[in-house]
C-alpha cells in the first residue's frame, strides 16, 4: 500500500507545483499584508488585550521609529517583575502566573496559598501515564504534550464549559499538569527511543515548579539552587508575548469559535512546535555547533564576519540564509528578555568554564548587523532575541535540545490560558479574515471529454 501511495503521489506532484504557484508580487498588487504583518512590520491590529504587550517601535508624526524593547505583563515591565522577586531572593513563576491569569500582584498570603494550590494540581488523572503516555510513546516531545492535551478532554467533567469559573479552573490544572507530563514523556521518550531504563519521578510537593521540573527531568532527581533559579528565571521570560504571537493567536482563532479549552491548547502547541516560532532556540544551538566547527579561531572577527557571511549566503549551516537568534517581528533595537537572560547566562557560563562559547554568541550578535548589511546591501535594524542565549542556558542546565521548545510551552502555557480566557469570554466574534480568489472562473468538463 505504500508504495502504491507514495507512486500515485509523486505522479500527482509532478504539474501540482507548477499549475498552482503563483508570483509573490500578487501580494503586493491586492495589497495582502502577508503574515498579517503592515509594510512597516508591525502587526495588523486584530484585536484589543489586557494580558500582555510588546514594544519594539513607537509612532512619531505617522513614522515608525525603533525603540529599546519592552514586554509588559498585565501593565508591569518584565525587568521589574524580575528584579522584585531577585532582589528578595524568591522563585518568581507562580507569581508571574498569578499575575498573568488573574490580572494583579498577589499579596504574601495570596501567593503562599496559590503555590500550595499549584502543587496540589501537579499530579495528572489516575492512570494517565500508564495510558496515555507509556502506551503511546512519541520521539517528539511536542507531539506528545498535544495529543496529552487532547487526551485530558477525555478526563474532564465539564470538558466544553466557558463560564469564567470552569476556564480558570481548566487553566490552572493544565498549567500545573504541563510539567509533569513533559517530565513522563521525556522519561518514556528516552526508554523507548534511546534505550535508556524507564524512570519516571513523581512531582513533589513542596518545591518551587523548576526545582520539580529539574528532578523529573533527570534520572537522579539532582539539582542545585543556582540550576533551578536559572530555569525559573527562563520560565518567567517565555510566559507571555501579547496575543499577536503566532501560538497565542491560533490560541484566540480557535477560542473564538467556542471549542473547548483543551483543542484550543493544542492548536497552540502545534503553533509552538513549529521551527519559526518555539523551534527557534534549537535552530540556534545547531548553528553554534557548526559555526564553532568551521571557525577555528572563535577570536578572530574577520574569520568570523566571513562565515557569517556565508551563512547569509547560503553557503554554509543549513543553507536557509538565516542567522538564528538575530531579529525579531516586533523588537528593533533589542528583545528585553535576550539582554536579561544573556546577563544572567554570561555569569552561568563562567561558573561552568564556558565563557569562550559564550563570547562568540556575543561576536556573532555584535557583528552580524553589519555582515547582513554588507552582504544584502540592507541596512534594517537586527538586534539578537532571546532564541540566541535560551538554547545555550538550557544547554549549560544539561537540558537536551529535544526539550528546548518543551520547556517554552511549560511557561507560554500561562499566556495561552489568559488569551482563551479573554476571548472567550470578551471577544464576541469567531476570527475569520479573508482570502483572495485568483484562480478564473471555467466551465466544468464531462468525463468523456477530457484529456
Amino acid at each position: 500500500m505504500g508504495d502504491r501511495l507514495n507512486g500515485f503521489v509523486s505522479k500527482i506532484c509532478d504539474g501540482y507545483i507548477e499549475k498552482n504557484k503563483f508570483d509573490p508580487e500578487i501580494y503586493e498588487k491586492f495589497r495582502v499584508h502577508r503574515g498579517l504583518r503592515n509594510p512597516d512590520g508591525s502587526g495588523v491590529l486584530a484585536g484589543v488585550t489586557r494580558v500582555g504587550s510588546v514594544q519594539g517601535a513607537i509612532m512619531v508624526d505617522g513614522d515608525r521609529v525603533p525603540v529599546e524593547g519592552k514586554l509588559f505583563y498585565r501593565g508591569i515591565e518584565i525587568r521589574d517583575l524580575i528584579k522584585g522577586f531577585m532582589n528578595e531572593e524568591r522563585f518568581g513563576f507562580a507569581e508571574t502566573i498569578y499575575l498573568i491569569l488573574i490580572g494583579n500582584l498577589p499579596t504574601k498570603e495570596q501567593l503562599n496559598e496559590f503555590s500550595s494550590l499549584l502543587d496540589d494540581l501537579r499530579q495528572l488523572p489516575d492512570g494517565f501515564t500508564e495510558d496515555m503516555i507509556l502506551k503511546a510513546p512519541s520521539k517528539d516531545i511536542m507531539n506528545k504534550i498535544a495529543r496529552s492535551m487532547l487526551a485530558l478532554y477525555s478526563y474532564d467533567d465539564n470538558p466544553d464549559g466557558c463560564s469564567a469559573e470552569n476556564l480558570i479552573r481548566q487553566s490552572l490544572e493544565l498549567i500545573a499538569r504541563i510539567p509533569t507530563i513533559v517530565g513522563h514523556a521525556y522519561a518514556v521518550k528516552r526508554h523507548y527511543y534511546d534505550n535508556e531504563s524507564l524512570i519516571l519521578h513523581r512531582p513533589q510537593k513542596g518545591l518551587a515548579l523548576a526545582e520539580d521540573l529539574l528532578q523529573m527531568l533527570r534520572p537522579d532527581g539532582y539539582f542545585t539552587n543556582d540550576e533551578a533559579r536559572m530555569l525559573d528565571l527562563c520560565l518567567v521570560l517565555h510566559a507571555e508575548h501579547g496575543g499577536g504571537n503566532n501560538s497565542a493567536f491560533a490560541t484566540r482563532v480557535l477560542s473564538s469559535s467556542g471549542t473547548d479549552t483543551y483543542s484550543a491548547l493544542a492548536a497552540a502547541i502545534g503553533s509552538l512546535k513549529g521551527p519559526r516560532h518555539g523551534g527557534a532556540n534549537n535552530k540556534v544551538i545547531a548553528m553554534l555547533r557548526d559555526i564553532m566547527e568551521n571557525v577555528k579561531d572563535w577570536q578572530d572577527q574577520d574569520e568570523l564576519k566571513a562565515y557569517l557571511a556565508k551563512l547569509i549566503r547560503k553557503e554554509a549551516g543549513d543553507r536557509s540564509g538565516l542567522i538564528y537568534g538575530m531579529g525579531h517581528a516586533v523588537y528593533t533595537l533589542s528583545d528585553p528578555r535576550a539582554l536579561v537572560l544573556k546577563e544572567f547566562a554570561r555569569k552561568l557560563a563562567s561558573a561552568r568554564a564556558l565563557l569562550a562559547e559564550f563570547e562568540l554568541i556575543e561576536a556573532i550578535e555584535m557583528l552580524t548587523p553589519g555582515v547582513f548589511a554588507q552582504v544584502k546591501n540592507d541596512t534594517k535594524i537586527i538586534s539578537a532575541n532571546v532564541d540566541m542565549y535560551s538554547g545555550f542556558v538550557y544547554s549549560m542546565l544539561n537540558i537536551p535540545p529535544e526539550l528546548y521548545t518543551p520547556m517554552f510551552a511549560i511557561s507560554r502555557m500561562v499566556g495561552w490560558c489568559s488569551h482563551r480566557i479573554e476571548e472567550t469570554l470578551f471577544g464576541g466574534r469567531i476570527i475569520r479574515p479573508a482570502y483572495r480568489p485568483i484562480t478564473k472562473e471555467r466551465e466544468y468538463i464531462p468525463l468523456a471529454d477530457r484529456g
